[in-house]
Parts: structure tokens; C-alpha cells; sequence
């Protein structure tokens, strides 16, 4: 196999790992590098597939924690309710992107849009960060803020369901499913940290069915050389996930998400930039 598309196939897998749970947007950066440095897949079935990867990852970051929930259900009506919510949360997208993925792609999936919504969460997650942080010390006299939820295990259904709609924002490229369920659970009074959190539970079903469905539906297209890049796309994308899970929470709690926020405005400015002068 080419070594040159084995190099390029081994940069988009690593870009899908380290920015699948941050709100930058995993599928944006993916199709801004696929354009620049000549890399396409039918249908983006590489970009989706080697997801599995990310997807293993959080399971294996996360196992004792699912473990623990999984053996509380039968007694644990807490457990239970934040496992319905999570799968509340998931519906919305299953429903919208079981129907329109086919459109969706075919008409949002360039790299224009991908530069402007970019910019435009950035922009909004400058906002959020700012005015919808952690609640702040109230003066003598005035009256005290809402204390945030900090405990994913809280949120009530009607949240979860909100917050799945939001979600559903991620499916124009670019905007980043992490940041639209994050900004989604801060609007809806989660702490930054809780907001990630349950951003990361609720990628679990979601990229799931992204993935059983894409393989469903292009399998039948795939090579042999289309295995061999996928593998090794599954395996970048596992370990730099891996990476970004174990850090990104405690990264959130001290400095909240400017950073995401600037990294996106740069990344869609210079896109746009190299679009119009490259093409």
C-alpha cells in the first residue's frame, strides 16, 4: 500500500482522536485536513469508521464507572434514571440522523460550511464560557445564584432531552457534537465539568450508531486496502482519544473552554484563508 496515504490515513485518525470529546468538532477538522492534503473516502466512511477507535477508548477510560452502573441497576433508582436519560439525550439524533444522514452529508459536508460554523461556535462557546460559568460569590446584600448541577447522575429527564437536541446541532459539520451537548447542558444549569462529563456518557450510544450505521451501509464497498487503513486509523485514534479522556475534566474544571473556543476561531480563519487562496 502507499505509504504516502498510510501517512495521511495514520493524521486524520489521530486528529479524530484528540478531538472527538473536546468542542472543536472531530468531523470538522477531519474534512479541513481531508480537502488540504488530498485524502477522501466515499461516502467519509474512513473518518466515520475509524470512530470505533475513539468509541473503545471511553469504554476503557470508563469501564469501572460502567461497570458500577451496570451491576447498581437492579437496586439503584438513580442508576437507573441516569441511564434512561442518557439514552433520552441519544434519541433525538438516532431519530433525525437515521432519517437525513444520507442528506446531510451530501449537502452540508464541505469545507466552507465546516470553516463557518468553526468561527461561529467558537464564538458562542467564548460566550458561554464567559457569562454561563461556575456560580460566583455573591455579595453581602444580594441575592445568591443558582448552584449548578455538578453531578451528571441529577439531571433530570426533561434535561437529558434538551440536551439531546441540541446534540442534533452536531450534525452540521463543524460544529462539534462534544461543544453543541456541553454549551446544550450549561444552558440547561450543569457545571463545566458535569456539562463534559455527560458529553462523554452520551457519545457512547451516539457514535455507536453512527458507526453500526455508516458500516452498514458501506460495507459492501470496502477493500481489502480499505481494512488495512481503517485498522491502522482504529488503532491512532483508540490512543490519542485515550489521551484526551484521562485529561480533558480536569483541564475543563480549572480552565473552563477559551481555549477550545480561540483553537476553533484560528482553525476556521485559516481555512477560510487557505480555501480562498488555494481553493
Amino acid at each position: 500500500m502507499d505509504l504516502v496515504l498510510i501517512a495521511k490515513a495514520l493524521v486524520l485518525a489521530v486528529v479524530e482522536g484528540a478531538t472527538e470529546f473536546i468542542p472543536v468538532s472531530s468531523t470538522g477538522h477531519q474534512l479541513l485536513i481531508g480537502h488540504f492534503i488530498g485524502f477522501h473516502s466515499p461516502n467519509n466512511t474512513f473518518e466515520v469508521l475509524i470512530q470505533l477507535g475513539a468509541i473503545l477508548a471511553i469504554l476503557f477510560a470508563y469501564f469501572g464507572r460502567l461497570w458500577g452502573i451496570a451491576t447498581a441497576l437492579p437496586n439503584d433508582p438513580k442508576a437507573r434514571r441516569f441511564v434512561l436519560a442518557v439514552l433520552v439525550a441519544f434519541l433525538p439524533a438516532a431519530i433525525i440522523g437515521g432519517l437525513f444522514s444520507k442528506y446531510i452529508k451530501f449537502y452540508l459536508f464541505n469545507p466552507w460550511i465546516v470553516c463557518a460554523t468553526l468561527v461561529a461556535g467558537g464564538l458562542v462557546l467564548l460566550v458561554i464560557d464567559d457569562t454561563v460559568g461556575e456560580p460566583k460569590a455573591a455579595p453581602h446584600d444580594g441575592p445568591t445564584e443558582s448552584p449548578r448541577k455538578t453531578d451528571v447522575f441529577e439531571f433530570s429527564l426533561p434535561m437529558a432531552l434538551k440536551i439531546g437536541i441540541f446534540q442534533c446541532l452536531a450534525m452540521i459539520p463543524g460544529v462539534s457534537r462534544s461543544g453543541a451537548t456541553i454549551v446544550g447542558a450549561m444552558l440547561m444549569g450543569a457545571s463545566k465539568r458535569s456539562a463534559t462529563e455527560f458529553s462523554f456518557y452520551l457519545a457512547m450510544p451516539t457514535m455507536a450508531g453512527a458507526f453500526a450505521k455508516d458500516l452498514l451501509d458501506n460495507y459492501k464497498n470496502l477493500s481489502s486496502n480499505d481494512a488495512l487503513l481503517i485498522v491502522i486509523g482504529f488503532v491512532a485514534a483508540f490512543f490519542s482519544a485515550l489521551i484526551v479522556v484521562r485529561t480533558v475534566l480536569d483541564y475543563v474544571s480549572r480552565h473552563g473552554f477559551w481555549l477550545f473556543a480561540w483553537w476553533r476561531i484560528i482553525v476556521g480563519s485559516l481555512g477560510f484563508a487557505a480555501l480562498i487562496i488555494f481553493g
